[in-house]
């Protein structure tokens, strides 16, 4: 079995938010371990078929594993979730009936210390979902000023003290200190002590690096202004997101396109019984919205 195992969040309440059925088309845009994906093929069963996108080669060959039994049912393509439009378009497939996104970073990924994600690890400045192609975070350190530095943190990481810590990272660099996670938290930690109110002082930091090197919230956007192109009269979608920059934009998508209207009214999140098993649920909020049918919204 592959190593790849990840524990699906909110995996009843995302389910339910899909409204499943026989003979429908879904597609699972962040496939990621499959756990979503085998629940979406079983609740459409016998004939729905399923779509799945990762970035990550070591997500789609669990997913490959995991979803081997539902055969011709399933197909995967490694993409990231941002390209479901052109996905779709190379498949020749119009419309779906259902979408799903989980746009967090898996276990797998931040428990794997040489994918460089997690400050709990020491590991390679990487943090690259698709480790075949793109810039690494070292990279992206390298290539950026302390100023155009400062900015991502404060923009994507929410880091008041951005410019210091961005002087920090960029003078331990210059001085050869920055190979690993490891130096990168020490470079924040010179600035703001080992934690940030609840928080260790380092997560801001890696979250807007991550984000940036993914370029993730630019693929959330390209993802939600395509779901009303993509979705069937009626279809629906739900996403999970883990941070309030991503949660804001589903929010104001599902709000502002006429074309989709919430069937949730709050976000839903994480009950005891889920923290307990899954403290990295504690985060994830679940929206779902319809597709308005064409000549209603028109």
């Amino acid at each position: 079995m592959s190593a790849f195992q990840h524990i699906p969040v909110l995996y009843a309440e995302t389910l339910a938010a899909l409204e499943l059925r026989a003979g429908a088309v879904y597609v699972d845009c962040t496939l990621g371990g499959a756990g979503h994906a085998a629940g979406i093929l079983e609740g459409s069963a016998p004939d729905g078929r399923l779509i799945g996108l990762d970035r990550d080669p070591a997500a789609l060959s669990a997913a490959h594993e995991k979803l081997a039994p539902f055969g011709e049912r399933v197909t995967i393509v490694h993409a990231p979730f941002g390209s479901l439009r052109a996905v779709l378009a190379d498949l020749g497939v119009e419309r779906v009936h259902g979408v799903l996104a989980d746009v967090g970073v898996s276990s797998p990924q931040l428990d794997v210390a040489e994918r460089g994600f997690s400050f709990g690890q020491d590991g390679p400045l990487d943090m690259r979902m698709d480790t075949s192609s793109g810039e690494t975070a070292a990279e992206l350190i390298d290539r950026l000023s302390a100023d155009e530095l400062a900015d991502v943190l404060y923009q994507l990481g929410e880091e008041r003290r951005s410019r210091p810590i961005a002087r920090s990272i960029k003078n331990a660099q210059a001085e050869g200190r920055l190979e690993t996670t490891a130096d990168l938290r020490a470079a924040v930690v010179r600035v703001m002590g080992p934690r940030s109110g609840k928080i260790d002082s380092a997560t801001r930091t890696f979250q807007a690096l991550r984000l940036a090197v993914n370029g993730e919230l630019d693929q959330l956007r390209a993802l939600v202004t395509a779901l009303p192109d993509v979705l069937h009269d009626e279809g629906v979608v739900a996403i999970i997101s883990f941070h309030s920059l991503e949660d804001r934009i589903v929010k104001w998508a599902f709000r502002d396109d006429p074309c989709l209207t919430p069937t949730i009214k709050r976000p839903v999140t994480a009950g005891e019984a889920e923290l307990a098993a899954n403290p990295r649920a504690r985060t994830a909020k679940l929206r779902a919205a319809r597709r308005v049918p064409r000549e209603v919204a028109a």
